[in-house]
């Protein structure tokens, strides 16, 4: 039975937003890979239903960035619009009021065009204004749901539940017209009375989109309700409400002084609608005009009062998937205005394999893992001293103290930095030229073989970061063989090497196709290019201070620093592994278009020199008598395998019989001894 009483403003129940976690993440992802500085206004797509607990919640979530959302049962899409700001200032300084009324004048438009009658769903709409602290995950955003501020309508009498007015039978007829409605069509409605049934329908069966204005009595409010999808859970209706009265008034603007019904249906999870109500609206006579006033719809926030509100996922994130988002910010950042084109997933993809894991191999594995490289392996047989842990990053006392494998300690250390990256420790010696292979080493030796031949297969770059000479040289026969990228990395006192092997992958010969101003990448030559003997046992007869590695403590973090510069630069180049090198970097030669990559060009080789402070950039050619790469090395490997290298092994002369370095020295002394015989004779 109506309640009657003295006319009372309407109030309506604005929206609650609620974030789900994901949301921040695909805010995230957007911000950092596609939007970078531009403060673009993207579409989102948000949600809202019924729910008698938890009143009007209106959600986003990962999902809302969809451009087609999939519809759930019993909620309805609103489409809105993110405006991320770049800096907490920008998000401050914005004139809220202004920027309301700007989206007013968007939507206006469309509801004086009659779109809405066809299609109820544009009435409602959404922004998001926010400001993401990337560093902190803590990001600001406030919710408007945009209205205009008038008319003002009253209530006639106090609200009431829908079982007031409807039967049982009406009751079912009325949920099952909703429910056959297309989606579209349940924001905003019409219900029709007809003697004891019940029908619904679209608006567009009583309003006519094609008329500017419509009497109210070409509607026959007797019979008919407007109705719609009402997400309150209280007495007053909720917040679309609002937006069908200014367009109803609108469209009819002779319903001044009226009593229109509208009911606010409220279909709960369960598919019962019995908690809807009826709201009798009373039309005052002289009623605003919506045009002539601002719009309205910012949210409160969590304290009642007109603001943003806080969402701090760096709470509530996992901790790891926090550590692997964040590891990567520097180099998404870079993609943002320094260096557009890189290519941050090849490095994420690509496998390195670390030979030695003392202080050069700890260096390059704390820059790759700054560069966003996540599948790193090391192979090493020594353990950690206690000498170590002052010059090699990745070690600290507890590794002294339990005498753990470098390989292993490192890979496991590496873990603890970042959690997510794919770290693995390999104990295993390297056989070298010139280390004979006693018979009761000879299985052992075998299986080292195959464990570093096998690591090398599934690897794609290769630093070699080794002690000594003779240990870079089965790595760099293996590598050459299988078309593996090869960073070379060595230590004087005060002086350093770093270089890449050239990789050819088409064209092995090493007869090398270069003019005077640069060398093509498969054509560089390799670490021992430059060689006139073969490797020999450079550890005998050697006092303490000749066996360790001896450096300026500065000269490994500059030598390993520039490794890992050199592979990302190589990866980020055009042409990749065949990008070429000119003979000389610090003239002009390095500007041709040829030569330079993403992050400029690639040289064959850096040596440094800290008793001078000065830096050259050597590039040669592949030597055609080299001991590692040269074409009878490599052929004489892929024919007699591992006999070939246990002949070598055991040998120090086998190499440079086998290479021609032995023929070509010859001839060296020869020509030397006819040099001297003709000055004799003059």
């Amino acid at each position: 039975m109506s309640t009657e009483m003295d006319p009372q403003v309407i109030q309506y129940v604005p929206f609650m937003s609620f974030v789900h976690p994901s949301f921040w993440h695909s805010l995230t992802d957007i911000k950092l890979n596609v939007d970078k500085l531009n403060e673009n206004n993207n579409q989102i797509t948000g949600r809202y239903t019924y729910r008698d607990d938890v009143g009007t919640v209106f959600e986003v979530d990962c999902t809302s960035f969809n451009r087609v959302p999939d519809t759930e049962q019993f909620y309805l899409n609103v489409t809105g619009t993110v405006m991320n700001k770049n800096t907490i200032e920008d998000f401050k300084n914005i004139d809220k009021a202004a920027l309301l009324n700007g989206i007013g004048e968007l939507i206006w438009p469309t509801i004086k065009a009659k779109t809405w009658i066809p299609n109820p769903k544009c009435l409602l709409n959404f922004i998001v204004l926010s400001f993401a602290d990337l560093k902190k995950f803590h990001y600001f955003y406030w919710f408007a749901f945009p209205s205009p501020s008038q008319p003002t309508v009253y209530l006639k009498q106090k609200s009431e539940p829908v079982t007031s007015i409807f039967n049982n039978k009406q009751l079912e007829e009325l949920d099952k017209g909703f429910k056959c409605l297309d989606t579209a069509q349940k924001y905003f409605f019409v219900i029709t009375k007809n003697g004891d049934s019940i029908e619904v329908g679209p608006l567009s069966t009583v309003l006519d989109s094609n008329k500017s204005e419509q009497s109210a009595n070409d509607i026959e409010f007797s019979k008919r309700f407007f109705a719609f999808a009402d997400p309150s859970n209280g007495s007053n209706a909720g917040w679309p409400l609002r937006l069908l009265i200014a367009a109803l008034l609108d469209h009819c603007p002779d319903l001044g002084d009226m009593i229109i019904t509208v009911i606010g249906l409220r279909c709960s999870v369960g598919g019962g609608i019995n908690n809807s109500y009826v709201y009798n609206v009373k039309i005052p006579q002289n009623v605003q005009k919506t045009d002539a006033y601002g719009w309205v719809g910012w949210e409160r926030n969590d304290k009642g009062n007109f603001g943003p509100k806080l969402a701090n996922m760096s709470a509530s994130m996992d901790p790891i998937k926090l550590a692997d988002a964040s590891s990567d910010l520097n180099i998404k950042l870079m993609k943002w205005r320094l260096v557009p084109n890189i290519d941050i997933d090849v490095m994420r993809n690509t496998k390195c394999l670390l030979l030695g894991a003392g202080t050069l191999g700890c260096h390059v594995a704390r820059g790759l893992l700054a560069w966003g490289f996540r599948h790193i392996t090391l192979l090493d047989n020594g353990n950690v001293s206690y000498s170590n842990p002052t010059r090699q990053v990745l070690f600290n006392h507890k590794d002294c103290v339990d005498a753990r494998k470098k390989a292993v300690a490192a890979a496991d250390n590496l873990r603890l930095i970042l959690p997510t990256v794919q770290s693995r420790g390999i104990v295993a010696h390297i056989p070298m030229p010139g280390h004979p292979v006693g018979d009761s080493l000879v299985e052992e030796t075998m299986a080292s073989l195959k464990l570093i031949i096998d690591s090398i297969i599934e690897h794609d770059v290769i630093f070699l970061l080794l002690d000594t000479r003779e240990a870079r040289w089965l790595p760099t026969v293996i590598a050459a063989n299988h078309g593996k990228i090869v960073i070379n990395a060595a230590l004087g006192f005060d002086s350093y090497l770093v270089m890449r092997h050239g990789v050819a992958l088409s064209n092995p010969g090493n007869t090398a196709s270069v003019d005077n101003t640069f060398v093509p990448g498969g054509q560089l030559g390799c670490y021992f290019c430059n060689d006139v003997t073969a490797p020999g046992n450079s550890m005998k007869d050697r006092t303490l201070d000749q066996q360790c590695t001896v450096t300026r403590p500065g000269v490994a973090s500059i030598a390993g620093a520039l490794a890992v510069e050199m592979l990302v630069g190589l990866l980020q180049h055009p042409l990749g592994v065949d990008a070429p090198a000119v003979y000389n970097l610090n003239d002009d030669g390095g500007e041709d278009a040829d030569m330079q990559g993403v992050l400029g060009p690639v040289p064959h080789s850096i040596r440094g020199f800290l008793h001078s402070f000065q830096t050259i950039m050597p590039t040669y050619a592949k030597f055609k008598q080299c001991i590692a790469c040269s074409d009878v090395i490599i052929n004489k490997y892929r024919d007699d395998g591992v006999k070939f290298l246990m002949e070598v092994f055991n040998s120090g002369k086998y190499l440079e019989q086998l290479s021609g370095l032995e023929e070509l020295q010859w001839i060296a002394e020869v020509t030397e001894l006819l040099v001297l015989s003709d000055e004799d004779t003059e």
